[in-house]
């Protein structure tokens, strides 16, 4: 490969590797310029017959390609618009940024400086918004007055789980930074971002991401036989949290309340837990009436009013983008065989990551930890931003590991989880 297509390819790479810290724009811009690129260099091995899927390695991508797949087939028997369908197939379609990514990164050279950019675009996040919270307004950040929320770009909930997953990234890769980041900017840097997510940011998703992915970093620095204890942190976290931030004790009692009134009345409580709740139960309904096929891709609007208009008290308004949660997205869309598929791209991702360094290895699986957890609450992947920055992570994260010296590989009985 010449020199100018080299400088081209990384170049793309480490742009949409900036990307998903920026406006939603200059996201689709760069998805395009990859999947453009990738599709131009695949292209051309064919026609000098190489076979270059050679350089996607593990079974991550297979995997996604296989679900992709089934997604796009379902448009078949989708209840929902031609317009809906193919609007559904494309936001899946982000998960294809993981194969692509991995086909265009060549080397672990090329794997660090793309994370590196992925890192540095994320700082700049984490210093905007500590900027806006000191009251220093930026032409390129959202007013906080207007918006009541010191998110740059994206939403409060994006952002303080982008940024729990920042704080871990870091840690676990800091054995890449000069000593002296490693030991003093690292280590301020973990605590500017769990600030950011505890006491700036108001998304409770974030909460319980940036919790369970402490409880990991802990578990992984003790000794094998303390970790059992490890197990209580993430309580003893949460009650000291309540205790010390009322921004947190009055997110923790709304999902109390919330789920208190869903249980007790027919009502909708008009909170985050309320709404989040009758649309799971929506779903849930929506999965048990087509369990094996589902309604096909872009269905759940249509499903979402169907079922309120079998089972609902005519007093919730009809409009959720989806239904809050990834799982059942994909169990609407696909049945029960959909909600395994997605189960079976997280399964992949993590038997490859048993194969790297302790380092993308502790840093993957932590990424995956988050990505599980705020599936739970919210669709992570389908979702715009946080979807496109999880899989930009993931890619980095496993092209850095798979392209590792293999002298430095670790062996699979080092596996911390």
């Amino acid at each position: 490969m010449t020199f100018r297509a080299f400088n081209i390819r990384l170049s793309l790479v480490c742009f949409a590797s900036i990307s998903v810290a920026l406006p939603i724009a200059v996201i689709s811009f760069a998805k395009l310029l990859l999947f453009v690129c990738a599709l131009v260099l695949l292209t051309r091995g064919w026609f000098r017959r190489h076979n270059p899927l050679v350089r996607l390695p593990g079974t991550t991508s297979p995997v996604i390609l296989l679900a992709l797949g089934v997604i796009a087939t379902s448009v078949l028997w989708s209840t929902g618009t031609t317009d809906e369908a193919l609007r559904s197939v494309v936001k899946h379609g982000k998960l294809a940024l993981i194969p692509a990514f991995l086909f265009l990164v060549r080397s672990h050279r090329e794997a660090l400086i793309a994370l590196a950019c992925f890192i540095g675009a994320q700082l700049f996040l984490l210093t905007s918004t500590w900027l806006l919270v000191l009251g220093i307004t930026m032409p390129w950040a959202k007013n906080p007055a207007i918006t009541g929320s010191f998110a740059t770009f994206s939403s409060y909930l994006d952002q303080s789980i982008m940024t729990g997953v920042l704080a871990a990234m870091c840690w676990h890769m800091k054995v890449y930074a000069p000593s002296r980041w490693r030991t003093l900017y690292v280590p301020i840097i973990c605590g500017l971002a769990l600030a950011c997510v505890f006491f700036v940011f108001q998304g409770r998703t974030g909460y319980f991401v940036a919790v369970a992915l402490v409880t990991l970093a802990a578990l992984w620095e003790m000794p094998r036989r303390f970790r059992i204890s490890a197990l209580v942190l993430p309580l003893l976290l949460l009650a000291l949290l309540a205790a010390n931030s009322s921004k947190i004790s009055r997110g923790l009692k709304e999902i109390g309340s919330g789920v208190e009134t869903f249980n007790n009345s027919d009502e909708v409580a008009n909170t985050s837990s309320g709404i989040r709740l009758n649309l799971w139960h929506r779903a849930v309904q929506s999965i048990s009436d087509n369990p094996v096929w589902g309604t096909g891709a872009g269905s759940w609007g249509r499903e979402l009013n169907r079922e309120e208009e079998l089972h609902g008290s005519g007093k919730f308004v009809k409009t959720a983008a989806n239904p809050h949660q990834e799982y059942l997205l994909w169990g609407i869309e696909l049945g029960v065989p959909g909600i395994a598929l997605l189960l079976g791209v997280l399964t992949a991702i993590f038997r490859d990551s048993q194969r790297l360094k302790p380092p993308e290895r502790r840093a993957l699986q932590s990424l995956l930890a988050g990505l599980a957890i705020a599936s739970l609450f919210n669709c992570a992947l389908y979702d715009a931003m946080i979807g496109d920055f999880f899989c930009i992570a993931l890619a980095a994260l496993l092209a850095a590991g798979i392209h590792a010296p293999q002298s430095e590989c670790s062996s699979r009985a080092d596996s911390s989880i």
